[in-house]
């Protein structure tokens, strides 16, 4: 048998937008699934963007102010892709209200907006998915397995990057992203969260860091109406640029490995260079999320001019086969917002967390919070244990 959930979508800009995608395809993908998301309601405060998304998505109804949806019985369960800084208050009343929650990260300005959160769907006993899209990756999940199985043997230290141009253009509108009330960090939020999640996800708990950071654009222009994305203004009026464009950081796990970590949002000719380098004492295994179903893997005995061998992730690989039929046909970032979708909606048919939780939130958060702590203070600083 097969019921209805009833969702809602709190914020309409491209994330909104890829929620909406993802519930309307999600039953095609995982036929199986025992919810059919039903789109009731979506809330923006933009004049008209609501409108636009009910006509183009069939919600069944709209609003601009968000507290109505903690109202609705119809709803039952609620993307969560406004700014950072409604994430705490909107999260804490959708729990609080009994609705299901996916969120994106970084969930709120702080770990502690995410563990206030966190705190609220325990306490009500609702499921809570966080947005840590690239974790889904099929080719993410098998290096996963490929490392915890003792194939490259010992972990002894990763590299993360996450480089990107969104916010290269000198033109680049002075939006919420950029300023701390608002916005709280800035590429810590934006990118190093996905960082801290991905190193946490495949080699286990930070315990310490150190971290630089940097503002390289200190003024934009504030744009004279409603944005999306990142959007471009010129001949405004100047503001300053609050939170940093670039994070670098050295890690230290649980295990005994090492990491570095670095993210930049302002990078030219970088265009989402997101990607892992993970190396053990008998091989490494490598990711680069613009090839995202492939790995290059080097395992053996030869240690020295050990060959590194591209591999194709197939339907044996996390959930590739809910998408395509064999190897090396290509999946997309969309898709992995599905994956998030259809472990949400397990979640709340199960009554069991499947996927990112907010949990995995909260430990992100207190990373991103040491990096902050660290490079204010030039000094290491440790990652909140239990987080």
């Amino acid at each position: 048998m097969v019921d209805t959930l009833g969702v809602a979508v709190v914020g309409f800009g491209w994330m909104g937008r890829v929620h909406t995608q993802a519930y309307a395809r999600v039953r095609h993908h995982y036929p199986h699934l025992p919810l059919v998301p039903e789109l009731v309601t979506v809330a923006e405060e933009v004049p008209g963007r609501a409108e636009e998304a009910a006509a183009q998505f069939g919600f069944a109804s709209t609003t601009r102010d968000w507290r109505e949806v903690v109202a609705d019985p119809r709803v039952k369960a609620v993307s969560i892709t406004a700014p950072n800084f409604l994430h705490r208050e909107i999260g804490v009343a959708m729990a609080e209200a009994g609705k299901h929650i996916w969120i994106e990260k970084p969930v709120g300005l702080t770990a502690e907006d995410a563990r206030a959160v966190a705190d609220a769907v325990a306490e009500a006993g609702v499921q809570g998915t966080v947005g840590f899209n690239y974790r889904n990756a099929p080719a993410v999940e098998a290096a996963r397995e490929l490392i915890a199985s003792g194939e490259i043997g010992t972990v002894t230290h990763v590299r993360i990057r996450l480089f990107s141009d969104y916010a290269a253009h000198p033109e680049g509108a002075l939006t919420w992203r950029y300023e701390r009330e608002r916005g709280g960090s800035g590429v810590l939020g934006d990118l190093a969260s996905h960082g801290a999640d991905l190193a946490r996800h495949l080699l286990g708990d930070i315990t310490s860091l150190t971290a630089d950071t940097a503002i390289f654009l200190p003024e934009r222009a504030r744009p004279t109406g409603a944005t999306a994305g990142h959007s471009r203004a010129s001949g405004g009026e100047l503001g300053p640029v609050e939170n940093e464009d670039y994070v670098s950081c050295l890690l230290r796990f649980a295990s005994g490995a090492r990491g570095v970590l670095e993210a930049c949002r302002v990078s030219v000719g970088e265009q989402n260079n997101y990607g892992f380098e993970v190396h053990g004492t008998k091989g490494a295994v490598f990711w680069d999320f613009r090839r995202m179903n492939e790995l290059g893997i080097s395992r053996g005995t030869t240690y020295q001019d050990q060959a590194v061998t591209r591999v194709y992730v197939g339907p044996g690989h996390g959930e590739f086969a809910a998408f395509q039929p064999g190897a090396a046909n290509a999946m997309g970032y969309d898709d992995l917002k599905v994956i998030e979708a259809y472990r949400f909606l397990r979640s709340v048919a199960e009554g069991t967390a499947h996927g990112a939780t907010l949990a995995d939130a909260v430990h992100s958060a207190a990373a991103l919070d040491a990096m902050a702590r660290s490079a204010s203070s030039g000094t290491w600083a440790e990652v909140a244990a239990g987080a």
